[in-house]
């Protein structure tokens, strides 16, 4: 199975979330590769403590930056230069959900976006999606970006309060394939973690 990567329509989308079903559904590794800002609430911190089972790892990120801004201006003003090659899956005999920053058109550096990142790794993409005035153009271009890239697409997951009528535009002009919903929860725990992961279906 090659790793999925988890990215979303917009900031605050509910990619950590999503990733956390992911990784107990699949009982799947945990990777972040850019962890920009928010060092001691860090994404891989959450998506561990919100994971029950016993076998999933979760490694180190590549780069932690200490500011909360797009990974090209955290790392410049950390001095750091972020180069593609520096990205490299960890090794895993376990599946491995990978999470990204923002969306698809976030800069690592001068040369190189999220995107870039993806085809780097050989990753397929998860596309995370949630409801708000705007957020069908934002899921259609979104899935464009990755159409005209080649990358393989396994679906969509509409995070949030549902809206079928949106959800089924989106579907049927991008052709994608929807691979749940996963209803607001009560709250943020793992319980509720491991009940959404019936919310969602992902062949492996």
């Amino acid at each position: 199975m090659k790793p999925l990567f988890v990215t979303g329509i917009d900031t605050g989308i509910g990619k950590t979330i999503v990733s956390a079903i992911l990784v107990e559904k699949l009982q799947a590794d945990y990777w972040k590769p850019v962890q920009s800002g928010d060092l001691e609430r860090s994404d891989t911190m959450m998506v561990r403590s919100l994971v029950s089972n016993g076998v999933s790892r979760f490694h180190q990120e590549a780069f932690r930056l200490s500011q909360p801004h797009s990974p090209h201006k955290s790392a410049a003003l950390d001095g750091i230069t972020i180069r593609l090659d520096d990205f490299q899956a960890p090794a895993t005999t376990r599946p491995l959900i990978i999470e990204g920053a923002g969306g698809l058109l976030v800069p690592l550096n001068r040369q190189d976006l999220m995107v870039d990142l993806i085809a780097h790794l050989g990753a397929e993409v998860v596309v995370v999606s949630k409801n708000y005035l705007g957020s069908i153009n934002h899921t259609l271009l979104t899935l464009n970006i990755l159409k005209t890239r080649n990358l393989t697409v396994r679906g969509i997951v509409f995070n949030g309060k549902a809206n079928p009528d949106s959800e089924e535009i989106i579907l049927n002009f991008s052709g994608t394939r929807c691979l749940g919903n996963v209803p607001e929860l009560p709250s943020i725990d793992r319980e509720h973690i491991r009940g959404a992961t019936e919310s969602i279906t992902l062949d492996t």
